[in-house]
């Protein structure tokens, strides 16, 4: 039974008042770049910097420690498309044959990671890279993008039946850290599209709500 002091809003007026929404939704212009390198030869390692820094493989499928570096890096610079992923779906993300996580540790506290998606045709992209904010500008970044890329070129040594890598590739967009695009052309490599896109406006998560917020 229809309960009159609730009328339905007519149709026209549904439609005025979604398209005056979107409307008002603040968006921005990102540009995204990708890049390659197409030889094990492009590498150009950055040099190693000083004190107790490691660089080792997460083993272990763990999507918690998996989220939590992707929330921890990316919280401040709008990582947003795993967020909505359930436990089952980071596990069979972390699960597939050939991709690798690689964390950096700074004094034994994680400082940033590198994880790597096999792909076919001997194609491996740099999927996630990037330092938790408390050690950026500290020399880290070259020396981990460096490690990540030479383990995506002999990804195959430590997954039988994968044939050789033969391109490494990459995508970075406006939205990242001011230095990062200048961290790939050092180490090799090679810009070959460029697009722009119109996106929604989003909530800096941070590590968890409110992380960088007031």
């Amino acid at each position: 039974m229809s309960n009159p002091a609730q009328s339905p809003v007519p149709a026209t007026e549904a439609t005025d008042a979604t398209d005056a929404t979107q409307a008002a939704q603040a968006t921005t212009e990102v540009t995204i770049w990708s890049l390659e390198q197409t030889s094990p030869a492009d590498l150009r390692p950055a040099a190693v910097p000083e004190g107790d820094l490691r660089i080792v493989r997460s083993e272990v499928v763990l999507p918690e420690f998996s989220r939590f570096l992707y929330s921890a890096v990316g919280g401040d610079i709008q990582w947003t498309d795993r967020l909505g992923m359930t436990y089952g779906q980071w596990q069979e993300a972390l699960e597939r044959p050939g991709a690798e996580t690689w964390v950096a540790y700074a004094n034994g506290t994680p400082a940033g990671y590198v994880e790597l998606d096999p792909q076919d045709g001997g194609v491996v992209e740099i999927m996630y890279f990037g330092l938790i904010p408390a050690f950026r500008g500290r020399r880290i970044g070259g020396h981990l993008l460096s490690y990540g890329v030479a383990r995506a070129w002999d990804l195959a040594e430590r997954w039988p039946g994968r044939p050789p890598t033969e391109r490494v590739w990459l995508h970075t967009c406006s939205k990242d850290g001011p230095y990062a695009m200048d961290n790939y052309l050092r180490r090799g490599f090679r810009l070959f599209d460029t697009k722009t896109e119109v996106e929604p406006d989003v909530v800096t998560p941070g590590p968890w709500p409110g992380a960088y917020g007031a």
